[in-house]
């Protein structure tokens, strides 16, 4: 009876040692989690959690605080690469508007100074003056237009749009002007009806800006193409040229905002930088995707990808 009774205060007493060695362990994880925790706040850092225990709870617990650190993590890294991007847009926007203004007030300081100037050269430049107003206006609506596409307040209707159409209208458009300049024009649309998800005015924009995008720097090419395809799920639009195409380094970026190709901002392909990415935010806006691939002097395709939605 003795050795019983002993027995169990042995068998009380490690059970005591054990919960306390238990409860001491998870004191010192939960010290080092607070003291991780804490040194990540101070330092700006996301750093994983590594604790070994077999505490379940505390298992859970560290696996969503390292779900959070990594979402923490994503979220300031586009948070970093916003603000790169909009101080990189801010100066782009600058240059770009003081250029044509600058022009403008040279032209107007000629007209203003100038008595000897006969009417004819009056009309030069102020056709120049209205030329260069233009280009301001169209830049600052593109910058309005990309504004109120990111804050998602451009509500777009989706409808069932049939694509042969869309296709057919929007290339015959650009017909007398890759004629005059001497383009070959390949347009492959199927004899079968396919309709997408969609909005016609915002497709015709859409077509309009790879059209023209193609004709501006496929122009080496003198080959311009359209393709509608399509497969059980998706409608496929592939707008193809033969020209100088883009470097792969460069494929991944021309959907960025002001990207013109190089960041010294090339005049051969100048432009606001802005087409494309109000593009690539248009589709989105349809629920599709755009893709580029380029092979220079072979083939350059930007392919717009909707939902295929049935008769």
């Amino acid at each position: 009876m003795v050795f019983f009774l002993i027995l169990i205060i042995i068998v009380l007493i490690g059970f005591i040692v054990f919960q306390y060695n238990m409860q001491k362990n998870k004191d010192k994880d939960l010290r080092y989690i607070y003291e991780k925790l804490q040194s990540n706040l101070e330092k700006q850092t996301t750093e994983k959690l590594l604790v070994v225990t077999d505490d379940k709870e505390l298992q859970k617990l560290l696996v969503v605080i390292n779900q959070f650190l990594v979402a923490k993590h994503t979220t300031n890294a586009n948070q970093a690469k916003v603000e790169i991007s909009m101080r990189k847009m801010l100066s782009n926007i600058s240059h770009d508007l003081k250029t044509p203004l600058t022009v403008v007030l040279g032209y107007i300081e000629i007209l203003h100074t100038d008595p000897t100037m006969n009417e004819d050269e009056r009309q030069v430049l102020l056709e120049k003056v209205h030329i260069k107003t233009i280009e301001v206006m169209d830049l600052i609506q593109k910058f309005f237009d990309l504004s109120k596409l990111e804050s998602g307040d451009k509500e777009i209707e989706l409808t069932r749009v049939n694509m042969n159409e869309v296709c057919q209208e929007n290339i015959l458009s650009f017909y007398d002007l890759l004629m005059a300049k001497g383009f070959s024009v390949e347009i492959d649309i199927p004899n079968e009806q396919l309709y997408a998800h969609g909005n016609t005015d915002v497709l015709s924009r859409i077509l309009n800006n790879l059209i023209s995008n193609a004709i501006t720097y496929g122009d080496d090419g003198k080959t311009l193409g359209i393709t509608l395809r399509s497969d059980d799920k998706t409608v496929y639009i592939d707008i193809w040229d033969k020209g100088k195409g883009i470097s792969e380094s460069h494929i991944d970026k021309v959907f960025e905002r002001m990207y013109t190709l190089e960041d010294s901002r090339n005049r051969l392909y100048q432009g606001s930088g802005l087409g494309l990415t109000i593009t690539k935010r248009l589709v989105e806006a349809l629920g599709g995707e755009i893709h580029l691939s380029s092979k220079p002097y072979d083939k350059t395709v930007f392919t717009i990808m909707l939902k295929r939605m049935k008769y």
